[in-house]
Protein backbone atom coordinates (compact mmCIF):
# COMPACT_ATOMS: atom_id res chain seq x y z
CA UNK A 1 0.00 0.00 0.00
CA UNK A 2 2.62 2.60 0.77
CA UNK A 3 5.89 2.83 -1.25
CA UNK A 4 8.75 3.01 1.30
CA UNK A 5 8.80 2.15 4.97
CA UNK A 6 8.19 4.87 7.35
CA UNK A 7 9.04 5.27 10.81
CA UNK A 8 5.94 5.99 13.25
CA UNK A 9 5.54 6.94 16.57
CA UNK A 10 2.69 5.54 18.93
CA UNK A 11 2.38 6.99 22.72
CA UNK A 12 0.17 5.58 25.64
CA UNK A 13 0.14 6.25 28.96
CA UNK A 14 -0.80 2.58 30.06
CA UNK A 15 1.87 -0.39 29.64
CA UNK A 16 0.40 -1.67 26.62
CA UNK A 17 -0.22 -4.82 27.43
CA UNK A 18 -3.94 -4.89 27.40
CA UNK A 19 -4.57 -2.55 25.12
CA UNK A 20 -6.35 -3.87 22.92
CA UNK A 21 -7.21 -0.96 20.46
CA UNK A 22 -3.34 0.04 20.57
CA UNK A 23 -2.27 -3.46 19.50
CA UNK A 24 -5.08 -3.69 16.92
CA UNK A 25 -4.09 -0.28 15.06
CA UNK A 26 -0.18 -0.96 15.07
CA UNK A 27 -0.45 -4.19 13.64
CA UNK A 28 -2.49 -2.11 10.72
CA UNK A 29 0.49 0.27 10.40
CA UNK A 30 3.03 -2.53 10.27
CA UNK A 31 0.83 -4.13 7.67
CA UNK A 32 1.08 -1.14 5.64
CA UNK A 33 4.83 -0.83 5.74
CA UNK A 34 5.24 1.25 8.96
CA UNK A 35 8.31 0.45 11.30
CA UNK A 36 6.20 1.08 14.79
CA UNK A 37 7.82 1.84 17.80
CA UNK A 38 4.82 1.54 21.06
CA UNK A 39 5.88 3.95 23.74
CA UNK A 40 4.68 3.27 27.68
CA UNK A 41 4.89 2.98 31.09
CA UNK A 42 6.45 -0.01 33.38
CA UNK A 43 3.13 -0.34 36.29
CA UNK A 44 3.45 -3.37 38.97
CA UNK A 45 0.68 -5.52 36.91
CA UNK A 46 2.78 -5.16 33.58
CA UNK A 47 3.87 -8.52 31.86
CA UNK A 48 6.05 -9.25 28.76
CA UNK A 49 3.89 -9.53 25.48
CA UNK A 50 5.27 -10.54 22.26
CA UNK A 51 4.27 -8.42 19.33
CA UNK A 52 5.05 -8.06 15.78
CA UNK A 53 6.07 -4.03 16.84
CA UNK A 54 8.62 -2.66 18.84
CA UNK A 55 8.18 -1.56 22.28
CA UNK A 56 9.77 0.93 24.33
CA UNK A 57 8.40 0.82 28.32
CA UNK A 58 9.33 3.60 31.04
CA UNK A 59 9.12 3.12 34.50
CA UNK A 60 7.92 6.20 36.54
CA UNK A 61 8.61 8.04 39.93
CA UNK A 62 5.00 9.49 39.92
CA UNK A 63 2.24 7.21 38.93
CA UNK A 64 -0.84 9.62 39.67
CA UNK A 65 -1.96 13.05 39.73
CA UNK A 66 -0.68 15.70 38.11
CA UNK A 67 2.84 14.66 38.96
CA UNK A 68 2.82 11.88 36.74
CA UNK A 69 1.13 13.72 33.86
CA UNK A 70 4.08 16.25 34.05
CA UNK A 71 6.70 13.52 34.03
CA UNK A 72 5.53 11.47 31.68
CA UNK A 73 5.40 14.06 29.05
CA UNK A 74 8.34 15.88 29.61
CA UNK A 75 9.88 12.26 29.28
CA UNK A 76 7.86 11.55 26.15
CA UNK A 77 8.67 14.73 24.41
CA UNK A 78 12.61 14.22 24.79
CA UNK A 79 12.63 10.56 23.76
CA UNK A 80 10.51 12.21 20.59
CA UNK A 81 13.28 14.62 20.00
CA UNK A 82 16.12 12.12 19.65
CA UNK A 83 13.94 9.43 17.74
CA UNK A 84 14.10 9.35 14.13
CA UNK A 85 10.28 9.19 12.92
CA UNK A 86 8.21 10.53 10.12
CA UNK A 87 4.62 10.28 12.33
CA UNK A 88 3.48 10.31 15.42
CA UNK A 89 0.28 8.74 16.66
CA UNK A 90 -0.96 9.82 19.95
CA UNK A 91 -3.50 8.26 22.48
CA UNK A 92 -5.61 10.00 24.28
CA UNK A 93 -5.16 13.62 25.47
CA UNK A 94 -3.03 12.89 28.53
CA UNK A 95 -0.17 12.15 25.45
CA UNK A 96 -0.74 14.96 23.59
CA UNK A 97 0.67 17.71 24.92
CA UNK A 98 4.77 16.27 24.34
CA UNK A 99 3.19 14.55 20.56
CA UNK A 100 2.00 17.65 19.53
CA UNK A 101 5.05 19.92 20.81
CA UNK A 102 7.69 17.24 19.35
CA UNK A 103 5.79 16.97 15.78
CA UNK A 104 6.45 20.57 15.36
CA UNK A 105 9.79 20.57 16.70
CA UNK A 106 10.53 17.32 14.08
CA UNK A 107 8.33 18.53 11.32
CA UNK A 108 6.71 14.95 11.55
CA UNK A 109 2.91 13.98 11.02
CA UNK A 110 0.84 14.39 14.04
CA UNK A 111 -2.53 11.53 14.04
CA UNK A 112 -4.77 11.57 17.16
CA UNK A 113 -7.11 8.58 17.99
CA UNK A 114 -9.05 9.79 21.62
CA UNK A 115 -10.48 7.12 23.17
CA UNK A 116 -12.70 8.55 25.20
CA UNK A 117 -14.23 12.49 25.74
CA UNK A 118 -11.25 12.82 28.19
CA UNK A 119 -11.88 15.70 29.98
CA UNK A 120 -15.59 14.56 30.73
CA UNK A 121 -14.74 11.26 32.34
CA UNK A 122 -16.59 10.07 35.41
CA UNK A 123 -12.84 11.26 37.69
CA UNK A 124 -12.68 14.45 37.27
CA UNK A 125 -16.95 14.90 38.15
CA UNK A 126 -16.94 17.27 40.82
CA UNK A 127 -13.28 18.50 40.32
CA UNK A 128 -13.57 21.54 38.69
CA UNK A 129 -10.11 23.04 38.66
CA UNK A 130 -8.40 19.71 37.14
CA UNK A 131 -11.15 19.28 34.54
CA UNK A 132 -10.96 22.72 33.55
CA UNK A 133 -7.29 22.16 33.34
CA UNK A 134 -7.68 19.08 30.77
CA UNK A 135 -10.61 21.43 28.94
CA UNK A 136 -7.95 24.09 28.28
CA UNK A 137 -5.42 21.84 26.67
CA UNK A 138 -8.52 20.41 24.20
CA UNK A 139 -9.05 23.68 23.36
CA UNK A 140 -5.57 24.65 22.40
CA UNK A 141 -4.75 21.72 20.80
CA UNK A 142 -7.87 19.81 18.95
CA UNK A 143 -8.49 22.62 16.44
CA UNK A 144 -4.89 22.59 15.83
CA UNK A 145 -4.80 18.66 14.57
CA UNK A 146 -5.31 17.96 11.27
CA UNK A 147 -6.25 14.22 11.39
CA UNK A 148 -7.82 12.69 14.24
CA UNK A 149 -10.56 10.13 15.17
CA UNK A 150 -12.64 8.15 17.96
CA UNK A 151 -14.43 5.46 19.14
CA UNK A 152 -18.16 6.65 19.05
CA UNK A 153 -20.33 9.36 16.54
CA UNK A 154 -21.56 11.16 19.60
CA UNK A 155 -17.54 11.90 20.85
CA UNK A 156 -17.23 12.56 17.46
CA UNK A 157 -20.14 15.34 16.94
CA UNK A 158 -19.14 16.94 20.93
CA UNK A 159 -15.66 17.95 19.48
CA UNK A 160 -16.51 19.00 16.19
CA UNK A 161 -19.31 21.07 17.42
CA UNK A 162 -17.33 22.71 20.42
CA UNK A 163 -14.01 22.78 18.91
CA UNK A 164 -14.84 22.80 14.99
CA UNK A 165 -12.25 19.79 14.50
CA UNK A 166 -13.03 17.67 11.58
CA UNK A 167 -13.16 13.94 13.89
CA UNK A 168 -13.72 10.89 12.03
CA UNK A 169 -14.76 7.73 14.07
CA UNK A 170 -13.06 4.17 13.93
CA UNK A 171 -14.99 1.38 16.20
CA UNK A 172 -13.11 -0.73 18.69
CA UNK A 173 -14.34 -3.86 17.14
CA UNK A 174 -13.15 -7.17 17.38
CA UNK A 175 -11.72 -9.24 14.05
CA UNK A 176 -14.24 -11.64 13.11
CA UNK A 177 -11.45 -13.95 12.83
CA UNK A 178 -9.84 -13.93 15.45
CA UNK A 179 -7.10 -15.71 17.24
CA UNK A 180 -8.26 -17.59 20.20
CA UNK A 181 -6.22 -19.12 22.59
CA UNK A 182 -8.36 -23.19 23.22
CA UNK A 183 -8.61 -24.40 26.40
CA UNK A 184 -11.19 -25.90 28.74
CA UNK A 185 -13.22 -23.85 30.86
CA UNK A 186 -15.89 -24.02 32.55
CA UNK A 187 -18.14 -21.50 34.88
CA UNK A 188 -18.24 -22.41 38.76
CA UNK A 189 -22.02 -22.68 38.62
CA UNK A 190 -24.33 -24.66 37.05
CA UNK A 191 -27.13 -21.40 36.79
CA UNK A 192 -27.82 -19.24 34.18
CA UNK A 193 -25.36 -16.48 34.08
CA UNK A 194 -25.32 -12.68 33.48
CA UNK A 195 -21.96 -11.87 32.36
CA UNK A 196 -19.96 -8.34 33.48
CA UNK A 197 -16.18 -8.13 31.83
CA UNK A 198 -14.17 -5.43 31.56
CA UNK A 199 -12.61 -2.99 34.42
CA UNK A 200 -14.13 -2.66 37.30
CA UNK A 201 -14.00 0.99 37.83
CA UNK A 202 -17.49 3.02 39.18
CA UNK A 203 -20.23 3.74 37.26
CA UNK A 204 -20.41 0.18 35.29
CA UNK A 205 -23.87 -0.81 36.68
CA UNK A 206 -22.10 -3.95 38.51
CA UNK A 207 -23.71 -2.75 41.98
CA UNK A 208 -27.22 -2.75 40.42
CA UNK A 209 -26.85 -5.54 38.97
CA UNK A 210 -25.67 -7.65 42.47
CA UNK A 211 -28.83 -6.14 43.67
CA UNK A 212 -30.99 -7.65 41.10
CA UNK A 213 -29.79 -10.85 42.10
CA UNK A 214 -32.60 -11.09 44.52
CA UNK A 215 -34.91 -10.74 42.30
CA UNK A 216 -34.09 -13.63 40.04
CA UNK A 217 -33.79 -17.55 40.58
CA UNK A 218 -31.06 -19.68 39.34
CA UNK A 219 -29.19 -16.93 37.89
CA UNK A 220 -25.68 -16.15 39.23
CA UNK A 221 -23.73 -13.23 37.83
CA UNK A 222 -19.93 -13.74 36.77
CA UNK A 223 -17.53 -10.99 36.65
CA UNK A 224 -14.21 -10.91 34.55
CA UNK A 225 -11.72 -8.21 35.06
CA UNK A 226 -9.97 -6.20 37.75
CA UNK A 227 -10.03 -2.62 38.91
CA UNK A 228 -10.53 0.23 41.23
CA UNK A 229 -13.60 -1.02 42.55
CA UNK A 230 -12.93 -4.70 43.31
CA UNK A 231 -12.48 -5.11 46.50
CA UNK A 232 -15.43 -2.70 47.05
CA UNK A 233 -17.66 -5.62 44.62
CA UNK A 234 -16.32 -8.33 46.94
CA UNK A 235 -17.48 -6.35 50.07
CA UNK A 236 -20.68 -5.69 48.78
CA UNK A 237 -21.37 -9.14 47.61
CA UNK A 238 -20.75 -10.29 51.04
CA UNK A 239 -22.79 -7.30 52.96
CA UNK A 240 -25.97 -8.44 49.99
CA UNK A 241 -25.65 -12.41 51.31
CA UNK A 242 -24.84 -13.26 47.54
CA UNK A 243 -21.24 -14.88 47.64
CA UNK A 244 -22.53 -18.16 46.48
CA UNK A 245 -24.24 -16.63 43.50
CA UNK A 246 -21.59 -13.81 42.18
CA UNK A 247 -18.61 -15.25 41.20
CA UNK A 248 -15.02 -13.07 40.39
CA UNK A 249 -12.73 -14.85 37.88
CA UNK A 250 -10.56 -12.35 37.76
CA UNK A 251 -7.85 -11.11 35.12
CA UNK A 252 -8.14 -13.22 31.95
CA UNK A 253 -5.90 -13.07 28.95
CA UNK A 254 -7.42 -11.57 26.15
CA UNK A 255 -6.66 -14.31 23.89
CA UNK A 256 -8.45 -16.15 25.72
CA UNK A 257 -11.44 -14.09 26.90
CA UNK A 258 -13.58 -15.62 24.45
CA UNK A 259 -14.13 -18.83 25.92
CA UNK A 260 -15.01 -17.83 28.73
CA UNK A 261 -17.73 -14.94 27.24
CA UNK A 262 -19.14 -17.82 25.02
CA UNK A 263 -20.42 -19.68 28.19
CA UNK A 264 -22.22 -17.33 29.52
CA UNK A 265 -26.53 -16.28 28.79
CA UNK A 266 -26.22 -12.94 29.41
CA UNK A 267 -23.73 -10.01 28.71
CA UNK A 268 -24.39 -7.10 30.93
CA UNK A 269 -23.82 -3.21 29.16
CA UNK A 270 -25.22 -1.11 32.25
CA UNK A 271 -22.50 1.93 32.17
CA UNK A 272 -24.20 4.43 34.10
CA UNK A 273 -24.14 8.19 32.86
CA UNK A 274 -21.14 9.83 35.25
CA UNK A 275 -20.20 12.21 32.83
CA UNK A 276 -20.47 12.53 29.05
CA UNK A 277 -17.49 10.34 28.84
CA UNK A 278 -19.46 7.68 29.78
CA UNK A 279 -22.76 8.59 28.05
CA UNK A 280 -21.07 8.50 24.91
CA UNK A 281 -19.34 5.82 25.10
CA UNK A 282 -18.96 2.19 23.15
CA UNK A 283 -17.20 0.06 25.30
CA UNK A 284 -15.48 -3.13 23.78
CA UNK A 285 -17.30 -5.27 25.84
CA UNK A 286 -20.63 -4.61 23.72
CA UNK A 287 -18.95 -5.74 20.66
CA UNK A 288 -17.08 -8.82 22.01
CA UNK A 289 -21.11 -10.05 23.49
CA UNK A 290 -22.42 -9.54 19.84
CA UNK A 291 -19.25 -11.65 18.38
CA UNK A 292 -19.95 -14.53 21.07
CA UNK A 293 -23.87 -14.21 20.05
CA UNK A 294 -24.81 -13.48 23.77
CA UNK A 295 -27.96 -11.51 24.18
CA UNK A 296 -27.21 -8.35 25.65
CA UNK A 297 -29.02 -6.06 28.57
CA UNK A 298 -27.92 -2.56 28.36
CA UNK A 299 -28.53 0.71 30.04
CA UNK A 300 -29.87 4.08 28.21
CA UNK A 301 -26.57 5.49 27.26
CA UNK A 302 -27.25 6.06 23.43
CA UNK A 303 -24.64 5.20 21.79
CA UNK A 304 -25.20 1.79 23.08
CA UNK A 305 -28.66 1.92 22.98
CA UNK A 306 -28.84 2.50 19.67
CA UNK A 307 -26.33 -0.52 18.55
CA UNK A 308 -28.36 -2.77 20.33
CA UNK A 309 -32.14 -1.47 19.61
CA UNK A 310 -30.83 -0.60 15.69
CA UNK A 311 -29.64 -4.47 15.23
CA UNK A 312 -32.35 -5.91 17.48
CA UNK A 313 -29.05 -7.63 19.78
CA UNK A 314 -30.86 -7.15 23.30
CA UNK A 315 -33.29 -5.31 25.31
CA UNK A 316 -32.71 -1.96 26.94
CA UNK A 317 -33.46 -0.59 30.52
CA UNK A 318 -35.03 2.73 31.09
CA UNK A 319 -33.08 2.94 34.48
CA UNK A 320 -30.37 0.81 36.91
CA UNK A 321 -33.06 0.62 39.42
CA UNK A 322 -32.43 -3.21 40.18
CA UNK A 323 -36.30 -3.91 39.70
CA UNK A 324 -35.99 -2.71 36.30
CA UNK A 325 -32.86 -4.94 35.29
CA UNK A 326 -34.48 -7.85 36.63
CA UNK A 327 -37.35 -7.58 34.93
CA UNK A 328 -35.46 -7.18 31.52
CA UNK A 329 -33.38 -9.98 32.19
CA UNK A 330 -36.08 -12.36 33.24
CA UNK A 331 -37.96 -11.26 29.94
CA UNK A 332 -34.79 -12.30 28.13
CA UNK A 333 -34.45 -15.48 29.39
CA UNK A 334 -38.00 -16.61 29.62
CA UNK A 335 -39.05 -15.51 26.30
CA UNK A 336 -37.35 -18.53 24.05
CA UNK A 337 -38.05 -17.01 20.36
CA UNK A 338 -36.98 -13.21 21.78
CA UNK A 339 -33.55 -14.89 22.78
CA UNK A 340 -33.15 -17.29 19.71
CA UNK A 341 -34.15 -13.79 17.29
CA UNK A 342 -31.96 -12.15 18.95
CA UNK A 343 -28.83 -14.85 18.71
CA UNK A 344 -29.80 -14.45 14.74
CA UNK A 345 -29.29 -11.12 14.40
CA UNK A 346 -26.25 -11.77 16.80
CA UNK A 347 -24.96 -13.55 13.58
CA UNK A 348 -25.70 -10.87 11.02
CA UNK A 349 -24.29 -7.87 12.98
CA UNK A 350 -20.73 -9.23 13.81
CA UNK A 351 -19.65 -9.24 10.10
CA UNK A 352 -20.79 -5.40 9.99
CA UNK A 353 -18.53 -4.44 13.73
CA UNK A 354 -15.48 -6.33 12.87
CA UNK A 355 -11.93 -5.07 12.91
CA UNK A 356 -11.34 -6.66 8.70
CA UNK A 357 -14.04 -4.08 7.92
CA UNK A 358 -12.99 -0.78 10.21
CA UNK A 359 -9.47 -0.86 9.93
CA UNK A 360 -10.07 0.03 6.78
CA UNK A 361 -11.19 3.66 8.12
CA UNK A 362 -7.69 3.75 9.06
CA UNK A 363 -6.47 4.86 5.15
CA UNK A 364 -7.96 8.00 5.62
CA UNK A 365 -5.85 8.87 8.19
CA UNK A 366 -2.00 6.77 7.83
CA UNK A 367 -1.96 6.60 4.10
Amino acid sequence: MLNSKKKIFVAVTNDISTDQRVHKISNYLVSNNFDVLVYGRVLPTTFSVKRSYAIQRKKHFFNNNFLFYAEYNFRLFFTLLFYKCDAILANDLDTLPACFVASKFKKAELVYDSHELFSEGPELQGRNFVKGFWKLLESFFLPRIKKSFTVSQSIADYYNTKYNTNFGVVKNVPFLQREIVEGEVKFPTDNKTVLYQGVLNPGRGIKPMIKALHLLENIDLIIIGYGKVEVELHQYVIDEGLEDRVHFLGRIPHDALPNYTKLATIGMVLEEPLGLSFEYSLPNKLFDYIHAELPIVCGNLPEIKNIVEAHKVGVSVKDYNPETIAKAIDKLIHDKELYQQIKLNQQKAKSKFCWEKEQQLLDNYFK
